[in-house]
């Protein structure tokens, strides 16, 4: 089995956990194989950080080409179409959703004005919504780098967010200072899972992965998808969603809305059936588009994409 990933320390060992289940319990030889990305090479913006195609498109292209059998992403960089030809064939347990806070203890802890460092537009709208006094700074590169960048006194960081999956994956959780409250905070979907993809018609691939995937994890994802369909949240659009199995056959989906400035934001969950995560999805989106989210939809993707 020939498995895709990007280049990144986080990327290959992503790859390799996959590798290692497959190998283990499903007796299949691994060969990893990386790529180097549109989003590794170009430098962008930060509403730029967001166009998810930037980090799969090669991979996408090397699967429809038959160099490879299986790509492993990140799920939530993995944008809400996939190239024709190609499907999600499962997802393995997942890791931590929150969001972390590495510097600080808490955002409670920050002075007025304390420079804060984060890649992501979610994460900027959160942050000003929640203390709009603070100093919401771009921060780009790889985990390590931006860690580097809170060590370096000369950039002038009191804290950075990053997402815990990706600091557990690491071995890094000790740089964790406080842990953001999902329900506030809530994550991006399919933050902590890792999305396996392959070609929708090679059962072989499919059916490795079945062996490997976990239902709840993959029913999260697929929820939490559906809702960043329903709402036609775009790259420039500040949105998470968080889905929760409840363990009776049930789970709770919670979906955000918000703009760049943090000015204003919708919140809404739902309980549905953990069968149909796809309507709980679409119920979701629905109800938020009731309450007014097309609207600040728009709002938000002007704003993101002012000069």
């Amino acid at each position: 089995m020939r498995i895709g990933t990007r280049r990144s320390a986080l990327a290959l060992a992503q790859a390799h956990h996959v590798a290692d289940r497959l190998q283990a319990d499903h007796g299949l030889a691994c060969e990893i194989v990386p790529f180097t990305t549109t989003g590794d090479t170009d430098a962008g913006t930060l509403a730029g950080d967001s166009d998810k195609s930037r980090w799969v498109a090669e991979l996408e292209q090397a699967l429809l080409a038959g160099e490879i059998d299986l790509a492993v992403h990140s799920a939530k960089d993995l944008p809400g179409e996939l190239a024709e030809g190609l499907a999600l064939h499962g997802a393995p347990s997942r890791a931590a959703v929150e969001d972390v806070l590495c510097g600080a203890s808490s955002l409670e802890d920050l002075a007025s004005g304390a420079r804060v460092g984060t890649s992501s537009i979610r994460r900027v709208a959160q942050l000003r919504a929640a203390r709009s006094d603070l100093d919401v700074v771009p921060l780009r590169g790889n985990v390590d780098t931006r860690l580097r960048k809170l060590a370096d006194e000369r950039e002038g960081l009191e804290a950075i967010v990053l997402a815990r999956a990706g600091l557990q994956r690491l071995g890094r959780e000790a740089e964790i200072g406080g842990i953001l409250d999902p329900a506030r905070f809530v994550p991006a979907p399919g933050q902590g899972a890792l999305a396996l993809e392959g070609r929708a018609e090679d059962s072989r691939a499919r059916e490795s992965v079945r062996a490997i995937t976990d239902s709840e994890a993959f029913t999260c994802l697929l929820a939490e998808r559906a809702v960043a369909h329903g709402l036609g949240a775009s790259c420039h659009t500040p949105f998470g969603a968080c889905a929760t199995a409840l363990g009776t056959g049930a789970m709770l989906l919670r979906a955000w809305v918000g703009l760049p400035d943090g000015s204003a934001w919708a919140c809404d969950e739902l309980r549905g059936e953990a069968s149909a995560p796809e309507q709980l999805g679409a119920d979701v989106a629905e109800r938020l588009l009731a309450a007014g989210a097309a609207e600040m939809l728009r709002r938000a993707e002007e704003m993101a994409c002012a000069p």
